[in-house]
């Protein structure tokens, strides 16, 4: 299983965590398409902490976080 965790405007209409089963993903980007979370609208993507891309790989056991863009001031 992977762990996915979403934050702030990327919860809503989802859980903020979700266990997806491995099989079938092999980058984050999957992930992202599988929870239907266009690319453009993740700003931070980390796997297991470390800052990643869509395109870098996922395996059984991971934890994904994923963050929108953030304004404030």
């Amino acid at each position: 299983m992977i762990e996915v965790r979403v934050f702030a405007t990327l919860r809503q209409g989802r859980e903020k965590i979700s266990m997806l089963e491995a099989g079938g993903l092999r980058t984050a980007g999957d992930i992202l398409a599988a929870m239907d979370i266009p690319r453009e609208e993740v700003s931070i993507l980390l796997i297991n902490g470390f800052h990643k891309r869509p395109e870098d790989p996922v395996k059984d056991g991971d934890l994904v976080s994923l963050f929108p863009p953030v304004g404030g001031g």
